[in-house]
């Protein structure tokens, strides 16, 4: 029988399991003490109490074999989404759709491409936030994607370069944390599991994976290894996670990336200690695609689902499946562990409203045929796979909107709007198509055309795409103005012919790109070379604004470029920073430029004057041997306007800059003390362990089920191919070996354990002590409208905590309010406990210094016109 001789070759379980303790001797570097038990489930947990008493209805119904097929997934290409887990059909469950992406759906048609996550963090606009999540909730569940892989605080965006920063918010950890927050309370008050990643340090693409680098040659063992201090982590890294799990978060995912020497899909600290311990997580942990490198350690140390299933792609074999199975049959791993793994999963499912009578997947991943294989992989059971379902609505008005609304004006003297305009000489490639059209590279894996999506697996496929020239030219219609366009970067004597005529206003596109590390573009692999602009774009904007004294430059980029050499020219009459817009971003640029949007988005990192001022950067070579690559964080906390205000450098456009068509005064600030109570430390213990329903301890009912369905190659099953001995069905020689001889100590205890002090009641909110969420102080500040039209203003607050080793100033408040001309308008901001504090390493919990504490409010990080003393 096939299945026999798939199921012969898997290793046995003991060559899977390696403890932190066994990784911390075999390195004399940076590690992460073990913490064990993984915490289970709290049934009174604020939010999920409905929630939990679905889950345990269910899962108590469940058999030993159909537990773990809801933490396996069924291996690459197994079936239609990049992601799924086995089915329950007994019970009418048809499995759980993982999809990628967090501006969209991956490998999906007739879905939208939406603005990126750095861009939306722009607008500084919750509202704009959660409509776009809810938006893109609709979407993955009018598909039938029931988790979808996003949003993204990992990577922050520690470096500048970072090939995925895109796909987060921002390198302030506020704003990525009410960013994220507002995202997964719209894509789960939609019907989808939202699920945060990537847990937690990945902040570069190379060395994120072993294969990968082996395959530009560095031959390591291990994937980098993030070494991060304990105040670092709560303080910036760990920060956004915290307001994800406030909001109800569904998933999270641990990333490639280890974390002081240990794998983040394994690291109990990480997981165990932080995650489901003091910020008491009620969800599942998935692993990040061939993340997961053991089996019982990381059943232990907190994963609950391998995803895609397989150890490698397309490999057939599985640390978990049918080895879960056995590993709990043999004691390695405890049954409420894996009752634990089931109940997270379905908790998810159920607090975001939905019910076992799932809809069907009518879309395929791996082709847009109509009828093809349902498991792709081994090219079996042919049926209607896609049924081209329409999940766009009305999603383009808001994309267009949110475009508009995310635009930076970084400067204007004077030229915009522009009110019908004679004469616009459109410049760059960026400004138009690509010759083989948005979709034409695989993940967008290429730079050709206007830039409105990063590359790799955050991407989706565009249903359309309006370029800057589309929108132009319509305007230009309307308006009688002649227009022409160049669309090569460097047809130079053809430009110089046209912005050199009379009347000329220059609109010159540039761009910069950056994505997933399995890409790799004009060698850029992943993360980016440098922080200039690509297609020489610095010098098409130096050629342009040396013969046209009216030159507004339109930059498409996935963070901040270099633009010391150019911007404070003045030929150079207007900047414009348009991030990745999606779809609509012709008409959203249009509606900027013509002053349809007054702008009033904000810079969501700092564009510093050189590289060298942010004081971090990729690390690029090996530098362990053959060992992890270590890329230490000396920096700290210093990160983005961070680290150039600790330096004293000045930024070209600070963090949270951007300008408007009209002017605003700020006044009077006000200071006001809640009466909040004192903090106090978390105290009390979990219940014991809980287990939810029996299972068999007879082989024979674990052998695989021939008669009920055929075997499906490659397919990860939970299933064993001999009934004669746990011992023959694992082809283990160890077996026999007790769990504690090879897992760390407390590995599998079911006992009640102590609270965390800085965690979670067992009836409280999850995200941390709940008296460090009190109210101690309310900001209020006067803002008047003192031009001739309406707009938007962005205030923001900032917090001085006043230790030699703290920030100058950290984001801790912000608003996006609409004030006609020559009227007033009050900013309300809530400073919480948590918003004045620091991490206390010594007692492990958070505490408000002794330093004197001062509050500022203004239009952005350095201009801060109205401050105040916290008593």
């Amino acid at each position: 029988m096939q299945l026999l001789k798939f199921l012969a070759q898997i290793p046995p379980i003991t060559q899977f399991v390696i403890s932190d303790n066994l990784q911390v001797e075999r390195r004399d570097l940076a590690h992460s003490e073990p913490h064990y038990p993984s915490p289970w489930t709290s049934p009174t947990a604020q939010g999920w109490e409905d929630a939990y008493a679905k889950a345990k209805d269910f899962v108590s119904q469940l058999t030993l074999a159909e537990k773990v097929n809801l933490t396996t997934g069924v291996g690459w290409q197994g079936e239609q989404c990049v992601g799924q887990v086995g089915s329950i059909p007994r019970l009418g469950f048809r499995s759980l759709c993982m999809q990628d992406s967090p501006l969209g759906i991956r490998f999906a048609d007739y879905v939208s491409a939406f603005s990126s996550g750095q861009t939306v963090a722009a607008t500084f606009d919750r509202s704009l936030i959660y409509r776009r999540g809810k938006a893109m909730g609709e979407e993955n569940k009018i598909k039938g994607v029931d988790v979808l892989l996003g949003p993204v605080a990992g990577p922050i965006g520690r470096v500048a370069e970072g090939g995925r920063n895109w796909e987060g918010f921002s390198p302030d950890p506020y704003l990525t944390g009410v960013a994220i927050a507002e995202t997964i309370k719209g894509i789960q008050d939609a019907g989808v599991i939202a699920c945060a990643k990537h847990y937690i340090g990945n902040e570069q693409e190379h060395f994120r994976q072993v294969g990968e680098s082996q395959g530009r040659g560095f031959n390591i063992s291990d994937p980098i290894s993030s070494n991060i201090d304990d105040k670092t982590m709560h303080e910036l890294y760990l920060w956004p996670f915290v307001d994800a799990v406030r909001a109800g978060v569904g998933s999270i995912m641990c990333s490639y990336n280890q974390v002081n020497n240990s794998g983040s899909c394994q690291n109990s600290k990480m997981l165990n200690g932080l995650l489901k311990g003091e910020l008491g997580f009620q969800g599942f942990v998935m692993s990040d695609w061939q993340a997961q490198h053991s089996g019982a350690a990381s059943a232990v140390a907190g994963l609950d689902m391998t995803m895609p299933g397989d150890t490698l792609f397309n490999s057939g074999f599985s640390f978990w499946g049918t080895n879960l199975t056995l590993a709990v049959l043999n004691g390695t791993v405890p049954q409420y562990r894996v009752d634990d793994m089931a109940m997270r999963i379905m908790a998810a499912y159920f607090k975001v409203g939905r019910t076992i009578d799932q809809g069907p997947i009518t879309f395929d991943s791996w082709t847009r045929d109509t009828f093809g294989p349902i498991h792709f992989a081994a090219n079996e059971g042919y049926q209607q796979i896609n049924w081209h379902v329409d999940a766009q609505e009305d999603h383009g008005d808001l994309i267009r909107e949110i475009g508009a609304k995310s635009t930076v004006l970084l400067k204007n003297e004077g030229v915009l709007p522009l009110k019908k305009p004679r004469f616009l000489a459109v410049i760059g490639e960026d400004a138009g198509p690509s010759p083989i059209g948005p979709n034409g590279c695989s993940d967008r894996g290429c730079d050709e055309g206007t830039l409105a999506m990063g590359w790799g697996s955050g991407s989706d496929d565009f249903p359309y795409l309006i370029t800057p020239i589309d929108a132009l030219q319509y305007q230009a219609l309307d308006d009688h103005t002649r227009i022409e366009a160049i669309l090569d970067n460097y047809a130079s004597s053809t430009i110089e012919a046209l912005v050199t005529q009379e009347d000329a206003i220059a609109l010159v596109f540039v761009n910069a790109d950056s994505g997933e590390g399995y890409i790799e573009v004009d060698g850029n692999a992943g993360d980016r070379k440098n922080l200039t602009l690509w297609g020489s774009g610095d010098e098409l904007i130096k050629n342009v604004s040396s013969l046209c004294n009216n030159t507004i430059v339109i930059i498409h980029s996935v963070g901040p470029t270099i633009v010391t050499d150019w911007y404070d020219s003045p030929n150079v009459t207007a900047i414009v920073w348009a991030g990745l817009p999606g779809q609509e971003s012709g008409r959203s640029i249009v509606d900027v430029l013509y002053g349809k949007v007054n702008p009033a988005a904000r810079t969501p990192f700092t564009w510093a004057a050189k590289a060298e001022d942010y004081g971090t950067e990729i690390l690029t070579e090996a530098n362990n041997g053959n060992g992890a690559p270590q890329q230490d964080f000396p920096e700290g906390v210093f990160i983005d306007y961070r680290a150039v205000d600790r330096a004293n450098k000045t930024p070209i456009f600070e963090f949270g800059f951007g300008l408007s068509y009209t002017t605003f005064e700020y006044s009077d600030l006000q200071v006001k003390k809640a009466n909040a109570g004192e903090y106090k430390p978390t105290v009390g213990q979990s219940p014991e362990a809980p287990t939810f329903g029996n299972y068999s301890t007879d082989l024979d009912d674990y052998l695989f089920p021939e008669s009920s369905f055929p075997y499906i190659w490659q397919y990860i099953y939970p299933y064993v191919n001999t009934t004669s001995s746990l011992k023959d069905a694992s082809q283990d020689p160890e077996y026999g070996q007790a769990a504690e001889e090879f897992l760390p100590t407390g590995a599998i205890d079911s006992a009640a354990h102590d609270l965390n002090p800085a965690g979670p009641g067992l009836a409280d909110q999850s995200g941390g002590n709940p008296d460090l969420f009190d109210v101690l102080y309310t900001v209020t500040a006067t803002i008047t409208n003192t031009g001739e039209i309406v707009g938007d203003e962005v205030p923001q607050l900032y917090v001085s905590l006043g230790g030699d080793d703290d920030p100058k100033v950290l984001l801790r408040g912000f608003d996006r309010i609409r004030i006609d001309p020559g009227c007033t308008a009050t900013f309300t901001a809530d400073l919480t406990r948590r918003d004045i504090s620091n991490w206390d390493v010594e007692a492990q919990n958070w505490a408000v210094t002794s330093a004197p504490k001062t509050v500022f409010v203004g239009p952005s990080s350095r201009k801060l016109p109205l401050s105040a003393t916290l008593s």
